[in-house]
């Protein structure tokens, strides 16, 4: 207590800060997840546009479009044996929930470790092109800072691994 009975905050000190962090369980400090999308999914060979903000990635946009462009996958094992690397790497991933998935694609969830924001991401095994495409995008905000983009090249290079 302060003079005059009034209380002081304290700064929350970088120990405490990471305590509750590390206590959290995986879980966010806040929850900022926003409204699922209703429209995902693969329509006629192909996953959503990316909206015109800069949070978002997909490899089924076109190369011009710098921003939101972005390699697919490849993979050399079969497309089966190819799923199942993808899925190990998208469940050894931290807050992460595949909430649908079939013979051809797989849509996982991504929350942020202290916002809870959430992604969407999408992954469509295009067995004609031995790829697979994918899209990540943030449901809230304008910019992610690039996350979505480094997201896909980390999970790109660790299915790499397995596929070796």
């Amino acid at each position: 207590m302060g003079r005059g009975g009034v209380a002081i905050a304290q700064p929350l000190s970088t120990a405490t800060f990471a305590s509750a962090t590390a206590s959290s369980g995986e879980k966010p400090l806040f929850s900022f997840s926003g409204t699922p999308p209703t429209n995902l999914g693969v329509k006629e060979g192909k996953l959503l546009e990316c909206p015109s903000t800069p949070n978002c990635v997909n490899s089924q946009a076109p190369n011009s479009n710098s921003e939101h462009s972005i390699q697919p996958i490849s993979y050399s094992s079969t497309p089966e044996q190819s799923l199942a690397n993808l899925k190990a790497v998208i469940q050894d991933l931290p807050r992460t929930k595949i909430v649908d998935e079939t013979e051809d694609y797989i849509y996982a969830e991504f929350t942020s470790a202290l916002m809870g924001f959430v992604d969407d991401v999408e992954f469509y095994l295009d067995k004609t092109q031995n790829v697979i495409h994918v899209r990540s995008a943030s449901r809230l905000g304008q910019s992610d800072l690039g996350v979505n983009r480094k997201r896909v090249e980390e999970i790109r290079a660790k299915f790499a691994a397995l596929e070796a």
